[in-house]
């Protein structure tokens, strides 16, 4: 057998060494490169095709899940000024009683008195009420009734936390033009077409109806024009209860309908005083949520 000195291979392993060095060098290099863009891409798309995408929330513990669709960004007119609202996403559905159950059995109620300032991070669950509070009606995939706005809120605090995303009321400005679905200007009541869209006066038998049965608007949401009024946040940061219920004629069937508390919601409330968390008389009265990017 032939030996071969070691002389003779050093300068071929050296050749083949530097070789082997300079394509891991360009190797890592290329990898480097691939990896931030791919850190780069999906925040970059995302902004430049300006949409997010829908998801479903189950709520923890529970099997509740809450459908969550994405609003585009656009400007409305609110009070004659022009307000821009940002891209978030809005619940399908008026906030059904089975998701607001998961809240109120996920602690201890408030006192019934108790008229405690709440912390702005607080949450609180509400008292018990004296009457039932789907009043007979009906109760899973029924609308929340009977609700004041800070219930509303409360429940946004409380999914917030569970959820680890960030659950609010909408404001005015957002829950218009999440109505409106790309319409602008005077709105216009299609009559004929109505019945196909909403709950109202015309077809409710004077009591609210499970979500969703309707059709819905061309941002898929349900129920925008008719079933329960559904509080907000005006631009003075009040309380204000938007849009049409099943108690209102074509003529409340519109983007721009508001309503603000009035004492008559809870008149027959024998509580002193009443309580604030319920509206004894607020048959009329629920909410949907929507959840920021």
């Amino acid at each position: 057998m032939t030996k071969i000195a070691s002389h003779d291979i050093a300068p071929a392993n050296r050749k083949r060494n530097r070789r082997i060095a300079a394509g891991a060098a360009i190797g890592t290099c290329c990898a480097l490169k691939l990896l931030i863009s791919c850190l780069s891409i999906p925040a970059g798309a995302q902004q430049a095709a300006g949409k997010l995408a829908p998801f479903v929330e189950t709520i923890p513990k529970s099997v509740v899940k809450l459908q969550m669709l994405p609003v585009p960004g656009g400007t409305v007119k609110i009070g004659g000024k022009t307000v821009t609202v940002k891209p978030f996403w809005m619940e399908r559905t008026e906030t059904p009683w089975e998701a607001f159950d998961c809240f109120t059995s996920s602690g201890p109620p408030d006192q019934p008195y108790d008229q405690t300032e709440f912390r702005p991070d607080a949450i609180a669950r509400p008292s018990k009420s004296y009457i039932p509070t789907d009043l007979g009606w009906g109760h899973n995939g029924y609308p929340v009734i009977n609700c004041g706005y800070i219930n509303a809120q409360m429940f946004c605090r409380w999914l917030s936390s569970v959820t680890k995303k960030k659950y609010r009321l909408p404001t005015e400005a957002e829950w218009e033009f999440a109505c409106r679905a790309g319409a602008a200007g005077p709105w216009k009541v299609d009559k004929a077409a109505l019945g196909k869209v909403a709950w109202y006066a015309g077809n409710s038998q004077q009591t609210t109806h499970p979500v969703g049965k309707k059709l819905p608007n061309k941002f898929g949401l349900y129920d925008m024009l008719g079933n329960v009024g559904e509080w907000a946040t005006d631009v003075a940061g009040k309380p204000v209860l938007c849009g049409g219920t099943f108690l209102d004629g074509p003529v409340g069937m519109t983007p721009t309908m508001r309503r603000y508390w009035a004492p008559s919601w809870q008149q027959t409330d024998p509580q002193f005083p009443k309580s604030r968390w319920w509206l004894a008389d607020g048959k009329f009265v629920g909410f949907r949520i929507v959840c920021e990017p």
